[in-house]
């Protein structure tokens, strides 16, 4: 958004000024600076206080110290990574919460079943036993006081083993969806203080990540009213816990449930420390629990302004592409940009298949799927049982959340992803629009004007039209129905559920490798090298040293090592031409003398008499990773050979590449193990021409590249590096080409591509084999690639990665030459494939190049006609369209509201600054004046000291989108002239 320029003024003249005028209010620019010189005269003998004596004392100090500037090693975080290994999995749970029911409707749908279901689906895959497992504990109250209201505690305590079912009965219909059993207290506090210790735990670093499958849930528990099942809010008083505990500043809870929990985001509207993030069930209102504020336009408020996320669902049945969708264009990017410290999932299953208040559709490994996306965002991960009303889909949705954690990849779909609907493109798009100005991750949409003056270059443009509607009623009735007030299904839906599901169970790969990860590695590939120039970058040094780091970070003895074997001259004849093969089968008689001048022939190459039999082993190591891969003796491949392959084509080797291994391993596992959907990805910072030419009219593999093309200029120069290079019929739309115009890109680049095309196209093609083409060139420190992609950044996308095919990886050694950089590159992969978590270090003002989003919005709009995963490119209003939104019930109208991480009675009073605040702030200030300001040069602004410093700092300081209101009405708006996280007022 931008804001219309200012009416111009006309300037009067000076004979203007000079005639005689009437008396006015009006302040001229003369009068201004004689009043300035009268005030500055007056206050000249007058004695400045104490105070501000003192701080300009401390300020001028603090100028003349010296600043230490740190200077960080681009390696140091993959140093730090060598000891960090996949730790172990919390869990804690008690039997006896099946207690808690309510005894005057045996068919309530928050049931002691719900937990004994997924109980019995964990311990059938054999997965609690895997846990690290922790007793349960009850909440103090003063934990619980912290959002809690005194008079919620001191209710629910007076209901403990009270008897009286009718007392309960009556005391439950003063509250929304409530039941109040004899022991209901006791269990809350259990799962409460449960939730809290193991969050504890996992920000300690006793664990990993941790499951809590506990109940009754809490996100629905307001500070002073129990409310739809829930009765305190066991993730919210975990968050504030790991707050004022542990000392973190940045926790991201992501609520699934299909539910919103209001009680949750009302807890944190205020608070810059905690990022909420609820997909749930709207309908515009109609849907439970009917609040203005589960819509998208409520965003946060004050310092908590922008870190309130709502996506609302329209319209039922929403399945696995839109949920996806939701990840990839806004939460993933989010996050990355936020980048927690912890994750806190408010884990409620009935958004699955058959839940009867839910009505979607998503399927139970879909869970999966997206718990390990959050997990390559953060590994701190803790998963809070929420709700979940369809016994089988809630079972065996917590029970692959479950799995998740403790590391094995999600399983692939059992059903191909469709099309994200219409209604979750409107509403993700609504989000993209009322959060742009508080994040900068969201600037992929064109924008449009509203104003009165059309843009012609609007015409063009599909629109998308932000509105806010609502159709709800916030009105709180005086008494809630107790009995029989929850949907319900017939027979003959439940039948058609249940045989559903069982199909889904049935289909579902849930089977384990024998190894998690596969590392095949040949010294046979050593013996290709440059005799004519000792010190060619591609250097059999390239595969040592990797081969040494793995040894050196402890990771061999972890993995399945694998013997080489060369490949068959047949699988090479599925890709090269036979004149190729003997082209280099004759290197091995050829006179020294005589390979320059065969190199000379070609570009950039050059020949050994071995080169053949090393090409061949290259290729062979693949096709033993694949074979391993696909038999399910381990789950992933590393694959650290050499020569190069991807700029190899049919018939001429090109680019350090002798034989194509990546198309070569692609072709075999179509052929050889009658895969129809294989996915290339060349990540190498040169364009994998050769496999781009071998695979452009092959349906059965998608090839997809992360290049640095600079227009055609950068090797290996060619146009068909550009993003119009679809592909050939019948194959058009498998040949993705992401091209940088512009060197230096780094972390957020790839992160963006990944999220925004990489990670849709893929998981809508749904490959059974993910191939990389893993050239580290782009890595830091390359001098060929010169680009800027830290080793942990490779580890995240391969993480990522491990979310397709059911982890079926296999990384193949493409370019790099850097030798520190691609050992420590390829080493951290490993990690990754190994479930190692994946460190990464903290940069508030990453923010995505220009030119990159430029080419990323060049290739959505090029492959949208063939991915209906790329719809998202509508244009936004420029301008603010969003009125302030209204108060809703529950959500307190101040923005003093009370801090979470201090006792309620405690933020209550806390209302004044401190002197020595007060004096810290004043203190600053004084730092920042400066007195001298650039002297007037055109006569007219001499009368006012700061105006050309206050137009410049306009200018300077002007938000992305540039507004003088924000979609939340508070009138402060996000300044990315700095790169800075977010500035409030």
């Amino acid at each position: 958004m931008s804001t219309p320029p200012p009416p111009q003024q006309h300037r009067r003249s000076a004979g203007d000024i000079k005639k005689a005028t009437p008396p006015s209010t009006i302040v001229t620019r003369n009068g201004a600076r004689k009043a300035k010189i009268q005030t500055r005269a007056m206050s000249a003998s007058a004695k400045p206080s104490a105070s501000v004596v003192a701080a300009k004392k401390k300020a001028l100090q603090k100028k003349k110290q010296i600043v230490d500037t740190v200077i960080r090693d681009q390696y140091q975080v993959a140093m730090e990574s060598k000891m960090k290994v996949k730790g172990p999995t919390g869990f804690v749970t008690e039997p006896r919460m099946a207690e808690h029911r309510c005894l005057w409707d045996d068919n309530y749908p928050e049931c002691p079943e719900r937990l004994i279901s997924v109980l019995d689906r964990c311990r059938e895959l054999k997965l609690i036993e895997q846990c690290k497992q922790f007793e349960p504990r009850a909440a103090t109250k003063e934990e619980l006081l912290v959002l809690h209201s005194p008079s919620v505690y001191e209710m629910l305590e007076g209901t403990h083993q009270n008897q009286n079912i009718e007392y309960l009965e009556e005391l439950s219909s003063k509250y929304d969806a409530i039941y109040i059993h004899p022991s209901t207290h006791e269990l809350a506090l259990i799962a409460a203080g449960s939730t809290i210790d193991l969050v504890g735990r996992i920000a300690s670093g006793e664990v990993q990540n941790g499951a809590a499958f506990v109940r009754p849930p809490g996100h629905h528990a307001m500070r002073a009213e129990p409310c739809g099942y829930c009765f305190y809010n066991n993730a919210a008083l975990a968050a504030s816990h790991a707050i004022r505990n542990a000392g973190l500043t940045r926790i991201l809870i992501v609520d699934w449930d299909v539910h919103h929990g209001q009680a949750t985001q009302q807890m944190f509207y205020d608070d810059d420390r905690v990022v909420y993030f609820s997909v749930h069930r709207y309908e515009h209102g109609a849907f439970w629990p009917n609040l203005r504020q589960s819509d998208f336009n409520y965003v946060g408020r004050g310092k908590g302004a922008g870190y309130n996320f709502n996506v609302p669902l329209n319209t039922t049945g929403m399945r696995d592409a839109d949920y996806l969708a939701i990840w990839h264009q806004l939460l993933m990017p989010m996050a990355l940009e936020y980048q927690p410290e912890l994750i806190i999932v408010s884990a409620g299953y009935d958004a699955a298949i058959g839940c009867p208040e839910g009505e979607m559709e998503l399927t139970p490994a879909c869970y999966a799927t997206l718990l390990h996306s959050l997990m390559g965002v953060c590994s701190r991960v803790c998963v809070v049982l929420e709700g979940g009303y369809c016994l089988p889909s809630l079972a065996e949705g917590a029970a692959l959340t479950l799995r998740t954690l403790l590391g094995h990849a999600p399983p692939p779909p059992a059903e191909h992803p469709t099309e994200p609907g219409d209604s979750i493109r409107d509403s993700i798009l609504n989000c993209i629009y009322a959060h742009k100005p508080y994040w900068r991750c969201f600037n992929y949409q064109p924008t449009y004007s509203v104003g009165p003056t059309p843009n012609v270059c609007d015409g063009a443009k599909r629109k998308h039209t932000v509105a806010v509607k609502w159709e709800g009623d916030e009105t709180r009735p005086d008494s809630f129905a107790t009995r029989d007030c929850y949907p319900k299904q017939d027979d003959s839906t439940k039948k058609r559920i249940a045989e559903r599901l069982n199909h889904l169970r049935l289909v579902t790969n849930l089977s384990m490798p024998q190894h998690a990860v596969c590392y095949v590695y040949d010294e046979a590939m050593l013996k290709h090298k440059n005799i004519c120039e000792p010190g060619h970058v591609e250097c059999p040094e390239r595969v040592m040293r990797i081969h040494e780091r793995h040894r050196d970070f402890g990771l061999l003895g972890r993995v399945h090592q694998l013997a080489g074997r060369p490949a068959p001259e047949q699988v090479l004849l599925d890709v090269h031409t036979p004149s190729h093969l003997q082209r280099l089968k004759e290197l091995s008689t050829t006179k020294l003398r005589d390979l320059r001048h065969q190199e000379e022939s070609f570009d950039s190459v050059y020949f050994h008499p071995d080169s053949y039999e090393s090409a061949a082993m290259a290729a062979g190591c693949v096709l033993q990773a694949v074979d391993a891969v696909l038999s399910g003796a381990a789950g992933g491949g590393v694959c650290v050979v050499r020569p190069p392959g991807h700029h190899a084509d049919e018939e001429l080797p090109s680019g350090f590449c002798l034989l194509n291994n990546a198309a070569a391993a692609a072709r075999y596992a179509v052929r050889g193990h009658g895969l129809v959907r294989v996915l290339i990805l060349d990540w190498d910072v040169h364009h994998g021409n050769g496999t781009q030419r071998i695979t452009y009219g092959d349906t059965e593999i998608l090839y997809m590249s992360i290049h640095r093309y600079d227009n055609a200029t950068f090797f290996p120069k060619s146009t068909d590096a550009n993003y119009d290079a679809v592909g050939a019929a019948p194959a058009e739309g498998y040949n993705v080409n992401v091209p940088w115009n512009k060197r230096g890109m780094g972390d957020a680049e790839y992160m963006a591509a990944f999220t925004q095309v990489i990670l849709p196209i893929a998981h809508e093609y749904n490959p059974e084999l993910v191939i990389v083409s893993a050239g580290f060139d782009a890595c830091v420190g390359d001098f060929l690639g010169g680009c800027k992609v830290t080793p942990e950044c490779y580890g995240r996308m391969t993480h990522l990665l491990r979310g397709l095919a059911g982890g079926k990886v296999v990384l193949c050694l493409e370019g790099g030459y850097n030798v520190t950089s691609i050992s420590y590159a390829m080493t951290m992969c490993t990690k990754a494939l190994l479930g190692d978590p994946i460190q990464h270090h903290y940069d508030p003002k990453a923010a995505c190049h220009p030119s990159a989003v430029e080419s990323i919005n060049n290739v959505i709009k090029t492959h949208s006609k063939y991915w209906k995963s790329l719809k998202f490119q509508l244009a936004l209003p420029a301008e603010n369209v969003l009125e302030a939104p209204p108060p809703s019930r529950g959500l307190a109208s101040d923005s003093n509201n009370t801090d979470p991480s201090k006792p309620l009675d405690e933020s209550a009073n806390d209302t004044s600054k401190s002197l020595s605040q007060f004096e810290s702030s004043l203190e600053s200030d004084m730092m920042n004046l400066t007195i001298d300001k650039s002297k007037c040069t055109d006569g007219i602004h001499c009368g006012t000291d700061d105006e050309d410093d206050e137009s410049k700092r306009d200018k300077e300081n002007k938000p992305k989108v540039g507004t003088s209101k924000t979609p939340d009405g508070s009138g402060c708006s996000k300044s990315v002239a700095e790169g800075g996280p977010l500035q409030r007022c």
